[in-house]
């Protein structure tokens, strides 16, 4: 089995050496010869999309060049070797070696994977990298993927995302009963008990579903991948903020028998790729969104809309309830729920006083320079 034949390189190299020193030449450089790992990468995301796709090519050229090309990378957009949503099935049995994608797609195998994307009102970009890297989430993380033989990893992230593109304008609660809005994850949930009909669409299907009225509304990511589906053609209320998707991260999946069997160095490696994507792919979408939503008020005269005070609260009180049913459905739930809950109840003290306050701050009538 190829998975199984992998040898580590230090181990090869080792015997290599020996056998490549000639009784002419006691200096004469070993001849060390390595096993090329050819993996394949399924996404929820389509070929080459820019913030999303491009991740995921990212991460694996960076990859390939740490391992001086050993661990060599294919990378499929949904839909190419397998659909988008059942990109996690194939890792876990073998058909593909990684996936790459926002696993609360996955709730329908347990609740608890979208604590490990994104849940309403829930954690920031950077306060997400805090529960997961130093309060114990990337062990709780582990253990759920490891029922299902993955390992995963955070490996990319959008920042705070928008509310969406609607049809219409959102003036008050009774604009969202009878709304057909695509969103996944719990925000779906929340828009069903406004009164709305929450609509699961894999992101390819979105534009169109949109455009022929199939949907009245939809979210997305943001302005620069919100512009590359070209949403703006033909919905001009954007609206603000992303309550669903404060800080959602982007998981990458392994199949936990092939990690296993990779060398220590070779998952460090990837281990701190995937730490290094995070953190660029947040800079980039933060880059590239500033200049998209400029681009869109100023010369494709997108009417860009804050959600009614009236409506935040509400949808705040409906996703306090929706995240905290979700995170008492089990034990192991419930285990999640609490260090994210905790975790989000520490973020929210310092960041008050820290980022925050800053924030408030920089508002102020001064001088600059």
């Amino acid at each position: 089995m190829r998975r199984r034949s992998f040898l580590s390189w230090s181990a090869t190299g080792a015997a290599l050496a020996t056998a490549s020193v000639t009784a002419t030449s006691a200096l004469a450089a070993p001849a060390i010869a390595r096993t090329k790992l050819r993996l394949k990468m399924v996404t929820t995301w389509p070929k080459n999309f820019p913030g999303l796709g491009t991740a995921a090519e990212r991460l694996a050229k960076s990859i390939a060049a740490a391992t001086d090309g050993m661990v060599d990378i294919k990378v499929y957009g949904a839909g190419e070797l397998v659909p988008a949503f059942e990109s996690f099935d194939s890792v876990s049995n073998g058909t593909a070696d990684i996936y790459h994608g926002a696993d609360y797609y996955w709730q329908g195998k347990s609740k608890a994977f979208n604590f490990f994307a994104a849940v309403p009102f829930g954690l920031t970009a950077a306060e997400m990298m805090s529960w997961m890297y130093h309060d114990g989430g990337q062990e709780l993380y582990d253990e759920l993927c490891a029922r299902f033989n993955i390992k995963p990893f955070m490996a990319g992230n959008s920042g705070v995302q928008m509310g969406g593109w609607f049809n219409r304008e959102i003036n008050s609660l009774e604009d969202f009963k009878g709304l057909r809005m695509r969103i996944p994850g719990l925000g779906a949930e929340v828009i069903r008990r406004l009164g709305g009909a929450a609509v699961s669409i894999p992101g390819a299907e979105v534009y169109s579903a949109l455009k022929r009225g199939r949907i009245d509304a939809t979210e997305w990511v943001g302005p620069w991948n919100d512009m590359a589906f070209g949403f703006h053609k033909i919905a001009k209320f954007y609206y603000y903020p992303g309550f669903h998707e404060p800080g959602p991260s982007l998981g990458l999946g392994f199949n936990l028998e092939l990690w296993n069997s990779l060398p220590k160095m070779t998952q460090e490696i990837i281990r701190i790729a995937c730490a290094a994507e995070n953190s660029i792919s947040l800079a980039e979408f933060n880059t590239r969104n500033a200049s998209a939503l400029e681009d869109m008020v100023k010369k494709h005269n997108v009417k860009l809309r804050a959600y009614p005070e009236e409506v935040l609260m509400k949808i705040g009180e409906i996703s306090g309830e929706v995240v905290a049913e979700v995170g008492n459905v089990d034990a192991f739930s419930k285990r999640v729920y609490e260090s994210y809950m905790l975790a989000r109840a520490k973020s929210n003290d310092w960041y008050r006083i820290a980022d925050q306050a800053y924030q408030d701050a920089r508002k102020l009538p001064f001088e600059y320079g």
